[in-house]
């Protein structure tokens, strides 16, 4: 009887660690979106004009880590949730930036196998070259709803872009390998 009734109040080391480990889990389950809405801040956060110029693609930079490593939870439905919501922080016209981030992206998710064997500065290579089809795809569209005329100051953001993939790029994986994320 004894011995029954002090297996009774053991309890198994899953148990016990379950609350602990829950906070991690709920970290996990959200740390792409945490990213992209971080992301989202960069990317209308005021910055003296002179800066507002280079501004890098941070949420398309964010996106395109998260489409390379983990094709299957981020994917073209998030480019175009993201864009929906770039659209209405900038304040462009619904779908703008939407179309342009999907486009971009599924050029990227359709070669994420291919793409994930370069080193991380032929990824930095081709995030310009993605940089650039974003860029291109936002002016065609909006020279189709407004009357824009093209600027090669336009495309500084093409290199910033490309500038900052190696440190977004082993960032994220930090915290992808430190959260476990999958």
């Amino acid at each position: 009887g004894s011995l029954h009734s002090r297996s009774y109040h053991i309890r198994p080391q899953s148990l016990m660690n379950r609350h602990r480990r829950q906070p991690m889990i709920k970290v996990r389950h959200y740390t792409i979106a945490i990213t992209l809405l971080i992301a989202m801040v960069f990317q209308i956060i005021p910055v003296p004009v002179q800066l507002d110029l280079y501004r890098p693609d941070w949420v398309l930079i964010v996106l395109s880590y998260w489409v390379m490593a983990l094709p299957h939870r981020a994917n073209v439905g998030v480019a175009f949730t993201s864009g929906l919501a770039l659209d209405i922080l900038l304040g462009t016209a619904m779908g703008v930036h939407s179309f342009a981030l999907s486009i971009s992206i599924y050029v990227l998710a359709a070669n994420y196998q291919r793409l994930r064997n370069y080193s991380v500065w032929q990824q930095a290579v081709i995030i310009g070259v993605i940089s650039a089809l974003y860029h291109s795809l936002l002016f065609w569209i909006l020279r189709l709803l407004t009357d824009v005329t093209f600027r090669f100051e336009e495309l500084w953001p093409v290199l910033t872009s490309m500038a900052l993939w190696p440190w977004i790029f082993w960032l994220l994986r930090k915290v992808r390998r430190q959260l476990r994320i999958t």
